[in-house]
C-alpha cells in the first residue's frame, strides 16, 4: 500500500437545479431507479460515493417544486410557492455525456419521497441542490467493509463499482428477503454478504461474527439510526479509529425524514 490515505474534503458551488423523469426503472424488492435528465444538470458534480444531494418535492396540486436561490441573504424560496418537502438522497449514477443522474428510491408506506416515486412518470419534475460537499475517501486501504441496509444500496453499490479490481473486503447488506438482492459489479476479492429481515437477521449480529482483517483498512456504514449506534459502538470495541470509519443513520424508526453522522 503506497498511496496517501488521507480523506479529502471538498466543497462545490452550491447550486439548485429543476429536472424532469426521463426513465422510471423497478429493481429488486422495493427499490425504484428513477432517472433525471434536463439542461439544469449541466457542470452537476459527485466526487465521492456517499454524497448527499437534497430533493425538493412538488407540493399537493403542483406539478413543479419550489426552487430556491442563492443569494447574499442566503438561501431564499420563491414566495409564491409553498416551501418543498426535501429530503437527502444519494446520486447513484451521474453520466455528464448522456445527460443523465440517477436516484434510487425505496418504496415504503408513508414517506414524502416514497409517495414521489411511487407515482413518478416521464416528464414529472423534481427539484435537487447540491452536493454542498465531497468526503473523499481513498481506494488503497488494505482492506474496505460496506455495511448497510436498502438506503444505503446506492452508496454500496456505487462504491463497489469505483473500487479498484484488486480491491478485498465485505459488503453485508440487509434487505427484507432474499428477492430483494440486486445483482453487484465488484472487485473479486470483495465478498458480498446478504441477511434478511424475514429470518430475523440484522446488521450488528452479522458484523460480529465477522473477524478484523489485518492492516489498515477502512469503514462504512449507514443505516437505520438505533442499529448504526449500536454497530458504532461495537466497531470502536474493535479499536477501530475514529479517522478509519464512517457510521451514518440513514433514517429513524417513526421519523422518515432523519439523518445523521454518528460518532463525530
Amino acid at each position: 500500500m503506497h498511496q496517501d490515505l488521507t480523506i479529502q474534503k471538498l466543497r462545490h458551488p452550491l447550486k439548485f437545479r429543476l429536472l424532469q423523469v426521463s426513465r422510471v426503472q423497478r429493481l429488486a424488492g422495493r427499490m425504484l431507479r428513477i432517472t433525471l435528465k434536463g439542461e439544469d444538470l449541466a457542470g452537476f458534480i459527485s466526487a465521492s460515493f456517499d454524497d448527499h444531494i437534497k430533493l425538493f418535492f412538488p407540493a399537493a396540486g403542483e406539478s413543479q417544486p419550489a426552487i430556491p436561490t442563492v443569494g447574499e441573504s442566503g438561501i431564499t424560496f420563491p414566495a409564491s410557492q409553498a416551501k418543498p418537502a426535501m429530503r437527502d438522497y444519494t446520486p447513484r449514477r451521474y453520466d455528464a455525456a448522456a445527460g443523465e443522474l440517477d436516484i434510487d428510491f425505496v418504496v415504503h408506506d408513508g414517506g414524502v419521497a416514497s409517495d414521489w416515486a411511487a407515482q413518478a412518470q416521464v416528464g414529472h419534475y423534481l427539484g435537487i441542490g447540491g452536493p454542498r460537499g465531497s468526503r473523499v475517501v481513498p481506494t488503497g486501504f488494505d482492506w474496505h467493509w460496506l455495511i448497510g441496509d436498502e438506503t444505503a444500496l446506492p452508496a454500496i453499490a456505487r462504491r463497489l463499482e469505483e473500487l479498484p479490481a484488486d480491491s478485498v473486503g465485505t459488503a453485508l447488506i440487509l434487505v427484507d428477503d432474499e428477492t430483494a438482492r440486486l445483482p453487484l459489479s465488484r472487485p473479486a476479492g470483495v465478498e458480498i454478504v446478504w441477511r434478511h429481515r424475514d429470518q430475523q437477521q440484522n446488521l450488528l449480529q452479522a458484523v460480529a461474527q465477522m473477524a478484523l482483517p489485518a492492516g489498515a483498512g477502512y469503514v462504512w456504514a449507514a443505516g437505520e439510526s438505533g442499529e448504526m449506534r449500536a454497530l458504532h459502538k461495537h466497531l470502536q470495541q474493535l479499536g477501530i479509529d475514529k479517522d478509519r470509519m464512517r457510521v451514518a443513520g440513514y433514517w429513524k424508526s417513526g421519523d422518515v425524514g432523519a439523518h445523521e453522522t454518528i460518532g463525530e
